[in-house]
């Protein structure tokens, strides 16, 4: 985990004695006593915390370096020792009455690091809802009151403590809070901060008075002040409108759900009077003043949202403005979202706003984390308005997957809206199940980031329309990821250009011949078929993809998931449908793309389905007895899929009987006999194919197994079964044998056989032994009435409860 030289470190820093950690305490207060503090005082402090940091235990810093530490987190403007300071003391007991407290005094020195060292130190939820008091308090006071900067550190604090323990604050805390916001947010000065000044010997006062904030695009605002706005120097009350934003959304989700308390109208709160200018967008809603404040707040971060709707419009001068513009978007469509939900009286008023902005940015993909919670604002509010919703889904799943499914950020985002959406995405969006070929696409881009997500949205991808489907698109995600590896190769890296040649497979991707192949698998909806006739074919032209880091990390991840979608289909599938699984089953473990470690956990992964199905509905074995036979009867699948053979066979033996399915013949156990037979002598009479590893022993004593089982049914072919096992048995006493080379395993074979041979003898017990009937395999003595058990589990069980 660490490198040597690390744990080297950690070792000394938590064997450092007691006498010599007390000189180092000194030599750092005695460093701190100065004014200016260099190198060796940041190294110091630096060693200090590795040494508070590696021991478990918490230790108690002198009084004196205590105070020194605090003293220095409060006053300096080194950012560096800011944080050195607070995590020193965030390491630490204070002592008593030493602690960081809040008050008037302190308000003005408050950082953030100084804000986490507060935080850390409230030791109970009593402690925080006195903090939340005293923070507040701070707030009441006007601007010019306290020294500058007193306020912009108190909304993080406060929005930290929401988070954490929402309940801290009272009914009089959220309504004061909610009426500081309504200030901040709609009445901060439209004037540019003092930072306007350009400076000079004759500057003063009066030389250059602060100009107008300015809108993005250079023009002079005419409207209130937003995040959106720029200037050269900002007030502090434009600060606190920028945190007010950042802060709005989690305030109205944590309490705006609550009811409002207050009803009285505070029309005499000379708060939001002061400083205010007129604008264009309050003037359409004068009567908010009458609401109490968090129908006000809703009412003002209504404004605010359509506010910054409009200036995203304007043209940015810089590039990072417009990376601001799509982020506060994203934040103003979320916000309206939010009061939509507390208030449907506004989605009227929103709807209008949010189309327009819509049929704005549809167009443009790079956009498409904007349009995101727009798709959320529509799937909210979409059948109330009554609009049109397709377009929108058109664009979020055909559109996104297929053009951006190697943007990760957009990935994770789409994915985090699909699975909090996911109850009315499968009630009210047909399109969502329809279109799983384009979500899959980010899990074949990015398997590892994304899988967990998969895990949770499989399952509603699975229907009795998709099922087939869905498990062949599963078993092709490798080929999917290497398609998709060469589809932005072949964008990227046109023919012409050196990139753009030598690989076979790239040609392929081009070529008209083969296009058809990769279309189907970068298709985007579901129902153009459940796979492709050719699928020997692709693999062959995706042969040197099959050693590409993200085609393996997207092969990994499908055993994964295959288990999810098998848990998932037993829940929805009808008999029919389990048959068709089963015929897929035995197909595809032949067609796997060629990654040896993938073909052999999808082949266990298959096996355990396919015990999983035929106990669940035994009749299946009956019913696909004929594609089952053909599998086992082919004795080259002994070698290539070992682990499906051995669990075909083993189903085959254990439910092709009367018990299981009344229409199990004779003739159809005699069948089931001959091929599983013709296997065996075959396997146990010569060496295997060159290149082929030796039978393993459980799949000879699985065909022995199975033949016994059959042979109980049907005692006329006991005989034939015995004869082999005799032959066996007296063939491995003659040394080494050519279809196995282990002495161990050919002693357990030998040992099975014996067993079953002896039991063989005696016909009745055979059968009882080897097909058990239904009251043996899941006894029920204990709760059974007629029985004596029960009396006797209970009076052992108050005997043992007694004593």
């Amino acid at each position: 985990m660490y490198s040597h030289g690390s744990e080297s470190l950690i070792k000394q820093a938590r064997e450092i004695q007691e006498p010599e950690l007390q000189k180092f305490y000194s030599r750092i207060a005695k460093l701190l006593q100065g004014r200016e503090y260099g190198h060796e005082t940041i190294d110091s402090l630096q060693r200090l915390y590795l040494i508070l940091s590696a021991t478990k235990y918490t230790r108690m810093l002198p009084s004196e370096l205590q105070k020194r530490l605090l003293s220095l987190l409060l006053s300096s403007s080194v950012e560096q020792l800011q944080v050195l300071c607070s995590a020193v003391l965030r390491e630490t007991l204070p002592p008593s009455g030493q602690e960081l407290n809040f008050n008037q005094d302190t308000s003005s020195l408050l950082s953030s690091h100084a804000a986490v060292l507060l935080l850390s130190q409230t030791g109970s939820r009593g402690d925080l809802s006195c903090l939340s008091a005293q923070l507040l308090r701070s707030l009441e006071g006007r601007p010019s009151e306290g020294p500058a900067h007193s306020l912009t550190h108190t909304l993080p604090i406060i929005n930290t403590i929401l988070t954490h323990s929402p309940e801290c604050l009272t009914e009089d805390h959220v309504t004061l809070l909610s009426k500081k916001l309504v200030d901040w947010l709609r009445y901060a000065s439209i004037q540019q901060g003092g930072g306007a000044s350009s400076g000079g010997f004759f500057t003063g006062p009066r030389s250059r008075q602060p100009g107008p904030i300015a809108e993005l695009d250079g023009t002079v605002s005419g409207d209130f002040f937003t995040v959106l706005c720029v200037g050269q120097g900002f007030t502090e009350d434009q600060w606190m409108n920028v945190y007010s934003f950042s802060m709005l959304r989690h305030w109205l989700l944590t309490y705006n759900s609550t009811s409002g308390g207050h009803t009285t109208g505070d029309t005499d709160d000379r708060s939001e009077v002061d400083g205010s200018v007129v604008s264009m967008v309050s003037a359409t809603s004068s009567s908010s003043r009458l609401l109490p404040p968090k129908e006000r707040l809703r009412e003002k971060a209504f404004q605010y949202c359509q506010r910054l709707i409009e200036q995203s419009d304007r043209k940015a001068q810089k590039r990072t403005d417009t990376e601001l513009q799509k982020a506060c978007l994203v934040e103003a469509v979320c916000i309206l979202d939010s009061v939509c939900v507390e208030d449907a009286s506004l989605v009227y008023r929103a709807f209008p706003c949010v189309k327009a902005l819509y049929g704005r940015l549809s167009s443009d993909l790079s956009f498409a984390r904007v349009l995101l919670p727009i798709a959320q604002f529509y799937l909210n509010h979409g059948e109330m308005a009554a609009v049109d919703c397709e377009c929108v889904w058109k664009l979020v799943f055909g559109r996104f997957p297929a053009e951006l499914f190697n943007d990760h950020f957009l990935a994770h985002e789409l994915l985090q809206f699909l699975r909090q959406n996911l109850g009315n995405l499968q009630l009210r969006v047909p399109q969502y199940i329809s279109s799983f070929p384009n979500l899959l696409k980010f899990l074949a881009w990015d398997s590892p980031a994304v899988v967990d997500d998969f895990v949770d949205l499989l399952p509603s991808l699975v229907t009795a329309g998709t099922a087939v489907e869905l498990l062949h698109s599963l078993l092709d995600l490798p080929c999917l990821s290497a398609t998709l590896v060469l589809q932005l190769r072949s964008m990227y890296f046109p023919i012409s250009e050196p990139g753009g040649r030598g690989l076979l497979s790239l040609e392929a991707f081009r070529s008209p011949s083969y296009r058809g192949l990769f279309l189907f698998l970068l298709r985007g909806e579901a129902g153009s078929g459940d796979t492709i006739a050719r699928l020997n074919k692709l693999h062959e032209l995706l042969a040197e993809a099959v050693d590409w880091a993200r085609v393996v990390q997207c092969a990994q991840t499908v055993p994964v998931l295959l288990h999810v979608y098998f848990n998932t289909v037993i829940t929805v599938a009808d008999e029919k449908l389990l048959a068709q699984l089963i015929l897929v089953l035995l197909e595809r473990s032949s067609l796997l793309f060629n990654i040896p470690k993938y073909i052999k956990e999808i082949h266990r992964v298959f096996s355990c389905h396919l015990l999983r199905l035929c106990k669940l509905r035994p009749s299946l074995v009956v019913d696909q007895s004929h594609e089952l036979l053909e599998f086992a009867g082919t004795t080259a699948n002994v070698f290539s899929k070992e682990d499906v053979f051995t669990h075909v066979v083993w189903v085959l033996g254990e439910y092709l009987s009367v018990s299981s399915d009344s229409r199990c013949s004779v003739e159809l156990i005699t069948s089931c006999f001959e091929s599983l037979e013709a296997v065996l002598f075959e396997v146990t009479s010569s060496a295997p194919p060159p290149g082929e590893a030796h039978a393993a022993p459980r799949v000879i004593t699985s065909l022995m197994s199975a033949l016994a089982k059959l042979a109980s049914r049907s005692h006329d072919l006991i005989p034939r079964v015995s004869l082999f096992l005799s032959k066996l048995r007296t063939v491995t006493r003659g040394g080494s044998v050519p279809w196995c080379s282990n002495e161990e395993d050919i002693a357990a074979v030998v040992t099975r056989g014996e067993e079953l041979w002896s039991l063989l003898k005696v016909p009745s017990v055979a059968q009882i032994v080897l097909t058990p009937p239904p009251h043996v395999t899941t006894p029920q003595w204990h709760r059974d009435t007629n029985a004596a058990m029960p009396l006797q589990l209970r009076a052992l069980t108050s005997l043992t409860q007694s004593h």
